[in-house]
């Protein structure tokens, strides 16, 4: 469930960046014979022509969707240039996709507290940059990058003049400007010439959300793509989030914002805001109760957290359909190719950043073979982590016959035991390294 955390005290100034189609961004880079022309990434597994993990703009206008297998998107889209993800061990490895991200992270960096979020997004707090950026004169500071700024609800603002370009800059450096829509201006004109920096030492682009707080940068970073930017004033936050489907938040897309439709009628953010916070309290609990009642008015108190590296890492495969794993003998050969995969990087990780992993934790998607009614969850399970791949295996064999037995467990007591775990299928399988720490140094 969402935790509700107290707002910050002072104004915040914090950046969504979100590199746009970054895995197409990286395959055009490697190739450059394929910027711009209509290009997807595919993953490994040929059937139908791959499936289709990141589609190029210039795909997009043709019609080309993340959902297609490629055979569908070159039916489509006939010029279409199908890039394979780089295979290892039998499974997709996103290696150069990572190890790209951090030459991104790395530039991001030097203007604030920086969190890594994902391969392809990165939050970042600008707050104490946009402090001392404030007492300056910001009309010699807007650069033609910042003020193609879009900014939410400036349509509405009356001074606004003809040119929507000169609007903008306007909004910057009005007099009468708040402290928070000062600092946010600020912010903005710092995001724009760090992603301009992005771009001429990665040759990657990427657009921004930049708000008050954690969620509204990352609602708004996606409202102009490519390589744009959009600003949420505090003015606007009512308006942007009034129609907004509760889908959009994180956090919502599940089984709270399914409860939330059934039970209340809630489908928009806006709709949140005629039940009082003791009532989402009554029925979501003090904590989500709370969360909900903040969220319909833009209130988050989430920080960006100074992190650069990643909090874990995983191996995972997914195995559809025909080829599920029905099998120990399979199972164990995967966990194999996964403990290899996963020692690598924990290698790598060690012998760059000096630090160690000390939980494994395996995570499966099984169920039960022509079984009508619906099976116990298959849980996941943890153990402290051994640095080897035979030992990864080891340890992870056990986890998974552990998780096996139980999910099995719901049949018929009485049965012999290869009768019980006779009709399960894997359809995923992935181990996680976890509690992730700097290695103490060796005093001499």
């Amino acid at each position: 469930m969402p935790l509700a955390r107290r707002p910050a005290s002072r104004i915040r100034v914090i950046a969504h960046v979100d590199l746009d189609c970054f895995y197409v961004q990286v395959e055009q880079r490697r190739q450059p014979q394929l910027r711009g022309k209509p290009t997807a990434v595919i993953q490994y597994n040929s059937w139908k022509g791959g499936a289709c993990i990141a589609v190029g703009y210039e795909a997009r206008k043709c019609g080309v969707k993340r959902s297609m297998r490629g055979d569908a998107a070159k039916a489509v889209c006939p010029d279409l240039n199908l890039v394979q993800v780089p295979v290892l061990h039998e499974k997709a490895d996103l290696s150069i996709y990572r190890d790209a991200g951090s030459e991104v992270v790395a530039v991001l960096s030097r203007v604030g507290k920086c969190e890594r979020a994902s391969i392809d997004e990165v939050y970042l707090d600008v707050t104490e940059a946009a402090e001392r950026l404030s007492s300056k004169d910001l009309s010699t500071l807007v650069s033609e990058e910042a003020s193609t700024s879009h900014i939410v609800g400036l349509p509405q603002v009356r001074w606004l003049e003809s040119s929507a370009k000169l609007g903008t800059k306007e909004w910057f450096c009005r007099p009468d400007a708040s402290r928070e829509d000062h600092l946010l201006a600020c912010g903005a004109i710092i995001i724009a010439d760090i992603r301009l920096a992005v771009l001429a030492e990665t040759e990657f682009t990427c657009s921004a959300g930049v708000a008050h707080n954690k969620m509204l940068a990352k609602l708004s970073s996606g409202m102009h793509k490519p390589a744009q930017q959009t600003l949420v004033p505090s003015s606007a936050v009512e308006s942007l989030l009034a129609t907004l489907p509760i889908s959009k938040i994180g956090k919502l897309g599940g089984k709270l914002g399914q409860e939330l439709e059934g039970e209340l009628g809630v489908k928009t953010v806006g709709d949140l805001l005629q039940f009082s916070e003791l009532k989402l309290q009554d029925m979501y609990g003090p904590n989500t109760g709370t969360w909900l009642w903040n969220t319909a008015r833009g209130i988050n108190g989430d920080e960006v957290q100074d992190r650069t590296l990643p909090k874990s890492h995983s191996s995972g495969k997914t195995f559809p359909g025909p080829r599920a794993l029905k099998t120990l003998e399979t199972v164990v050969y995967w966990l194999k190719e996964l403990a290899e995969t996963l020692q690598l990087r924990l290698d790598e990780d060690l012998s760059q950043n000096n630090r160690t992993a000390h939980l494994l934790t395996i995570h499966a998607s099984c169920h039960i073979v022509s079984r009508a009614t619906e099976a116990p969850k298959f849980s996941s399970k943890s153990r402290p982590l051994r640095y080897g791949v035979d030992k990864i295996v080891e340890d992870s064999r056990y986890l998974f016959e552990r998780s096996l037995h139980e999910f099995c467990s719901h049949q018929s007591a009485g049965k012999e035991q290869s009768e019980i775990t006779s009709s399960w299928a894997v359809t995923g399988l992935s181990l996680t390294a976890s509690n992730i720490m700097a290695k103490p140094m060796v005093k001499t």
